[in-house]
């Protein structure tokens, strides 16, 4: 049966756009290289057909130009379609990726999405308020056993007042003392002492030392310049 009918033949798997790409870039870098050599060609012509006077052999000449530039022109067309090739296989692989990485992210938010349900139901907002509630509970009770903890002991009832009496006749000594717009009692001119009083002596009005000249000097029987009158009498 086999020799009759044969064997299928395994087909070849599809090329990947990765695949499709690096042969259709390197079928371009050929062209490329044909055009390369073309333009040298035709440079050369150009050169003969200069040095070349009129006639069969420049026609001759021009004729060969014109075939390697008909090669050139069919050249370029071939490159531009498949740089068109590229671009489009280039645009599907970008697609391509896109899609993919949207897909990741969709697992990934499923997975996240699915852990977040099994932990929401661990959790239950009544028992959070009934925890809130215990713990309020708990510091005011803690509150009451600091008040008791710190309840003075074998304290009379009365001597807030007995303080408050203390109080009030330090204030007065205190405002006794800074009468006067502030000023101690000491200082203030009420108790300024009365120099009369004191039988003190005035202070001496001094008298003029008789003055001479001197070699066209006025001096005093010391030999000093006089005082003057006015800083004697103060």
């Amino acid at each position: 049966m086999k020799k009759v009918f044969g064997i299928k033949k395994d087909k070849a798997p599809a090329a990947t756009l990765n695949e499709a790409s690096d042969w259709i870039n390197k079928r371009g870098e050929s062209v490329d290289e044909k055009i390369k050599r073309l333009d040298g060609e035709l440079a050369k012509y150009k050169e003969q057909i200069k040095r070349t006077r009129p006639g069969p052999a420049q026609e001759a000449v021009k004729a060969r130009a014109m075939r390697i530039l008909k090669q050139k022109r069919m050249y370029e067309g071939q490159r531009d379609m498949l740089y068109n090739q590229t671009f489009n296989l280039d645009q599907v692989a970008f697609a391509s990726e896109c899609i993919k990485d949207a897909q990741q992210t969709m697992s990934a938010l499923k997975t996240a999405n699915k852990e977040l349900k099994g932990m929401m139901k661990t959790v239950k907002i009544q028992e959070i308020d009934n925890l809130q509630d215990d713990m309020m509970d708990l510091m005011e009770v803690s509150n009451e056993i600091q008040e008791c903890l710190g309840r003075s002991y074998n304290m009379p009832d009365d001597i807030d007042e007995d303080l408050m009496g203390e109080l009030d006749a330090l204030e007065a000594d205190m405002g006794l003392e800074t009468e006067g717009e502030g000023v101690p009692s000491y200082l203030q001119p009420d108790n300024e002492p009365d120099y009369e009083e004191l039988n003190l002596p005035s202070a001496p009005t001094g008298h003029a030392i008789p003055a001479r000249k001197v070699n066209n000097h006025v001096e005093d029987e010391f030999g000093l310049p006089p005082v003057p009158r006015a800083s004697l009498r103060g």
